[in-house]
């Protein structure tokens, strides 16, 4: 089972939980619909600042992270591969 499964909770017959974004996102990046580019971060980079400097928007740091299958976190560690799909692309799945 990979990271952004679909896990969605159902509560008296309507959904409340995650959003199936994340796993939209993986998916359309996996499967080629979506083009990204590959970077390798670096000591003290941070997801928010690099959805910033690749988006223009910091909010959007969950779309790399979903990309590349790195979980919720803003940090990551240094040499982490990441994907960062072209937002364009990624907006009529989200």
């Amino acid at each position: 089972m990979r990271r952004y499964a679909d896990s969605t909770v159902y509560e008296f017959g309507r959904a409340r939980g995650a959003s199936r974004s994340p796993g939209v996102v993986y998916d359309a990046v996996a499967t080629g619909l979506v083009t990204a580019q590959e970077r390798v971060t670096q000591e003290g980079e941070r997801l928010d600042t690099i959805a910033g400097e690749s988006y223009g928007d910091a909010s959007l740091w969950w779309i790399i992270a979903a990309a590349s299958g790195i979980g919720w976190a803003l940090q990551v560690p240094p040499g982490t591969r990441l994907l960062i799909p072209n937002r364009q692309q990624v907006s009529r799945y989200i």
